[in-house]
């Protein structure tokens, strides 16, 4: 396996399991939306983790300064964190994604109260800690761990693998699927700034973080097998744990 094209015929039955997932169906009451945004916004989180871990691999961000191996990476992944870190917002402000997802929870009435407690114990602690001592889903633990566990092992093939596979390249199947439903079955609420989160991220990734992205792994993997070996191996779990957080969103609404 040595090629972008090998690893997405690799891990496609793991995609498709997550695109046709049975979740998206459950979500039927705006009691369904609002559980599923209180665990995803883990996932939006984290996943600013890895777009910061790899610009930390990727490009020099302590000083003194010396000029990264590779000027067109360090483009590409400096071009990314500009959009997810600084975007503009429906008012022309400038925020984080993660930022305006808990702005669009906020706007439709969805507590954060869980994920503010979870990132001040993250603060007072340390991230494993933090997870190990919540209250979370044991699914969300396990995602979560996963993340960091790539991120502290340090190999740049693997948080990419974990952050395109995993992420980047699945939110425009996924997201457009979601909204579809979204609007079918919410008119009379106002989603206006969680429509505009999903819709831009759906713009960036399938236009531009996409592409990027699959050039940053092939950057990366170059030649080495065990690095193509390990990229796909990581792709995979990422989509299972993935999976699993999916299970649990879907177990919780049912609970609930």
């Amino acid at each position: 396996m040595t090629s972008i094209n090998e690893i997405n015929s690799y891990i496609q039955p793991k995609k498709d399991q997550l695109i046709n997932h049975s979740l998206y169906k459950k979500i039927t009451t705006i009691a369904d939306l609002q559980q599923f945004l209180q665990v995803h916004v883990y996932a939006v989180w984290d996943f600013m983790s890895l777009l910061k871990a790899l610009q930390s691999k990727l490009t020099c961000t302590t000083n003194p300064w010396f000029a990264s191996p590779n000027p067109e990476v360090r483009y590409l992944i400096n071009e990314i964190v500009l959009a997810e870190e600084s975007d503009l917002t429906l008012d022309g402000k400038r925020l984080s994604h993660f930022e305006m997802y808990l702005q669009a929870m906020h706007k439709s009435n969805t507590s954060t109260e869980n994920i503010e407690a979870f990132l001040n114990s993250v603060q007072t602690t340390d991230i494993f800690s933090a997870i190990k001592s919540s209250t979370l889903h044991n699914n969300i633990k396990d995602f979560l761990t996963f993340t960091f566990e790539v991120i502290e092992a340090g190999k740049p093939h693997e948080i990419a693998s974990a952050f395109t596979f995993g992420r980047e390249d699945l939110i425009p199947n996924m997201f457009t699927e979601m909204l579809k439903e979204f609007k079918l079955r919410f008119e009379d609420t106002d989603l206006t700034d969680l429509v505009y989160y999903f819709e831009r991220h759906i713009e960036l990734d399938a236009g531009e973080h996409g592409p990027m992205a699959f050039e940053m792994i092939s950057y990366l993997c170059a030649n080495d097998t065990k690095k193509w070996k390990e990229t796909a191996e990581i792709a995979v779990k990422s989509l299972e744990k993935r999976i699993k957080l999916w299970d649990a969103i879907e177990e919780l609404i049912e609970e609930n």
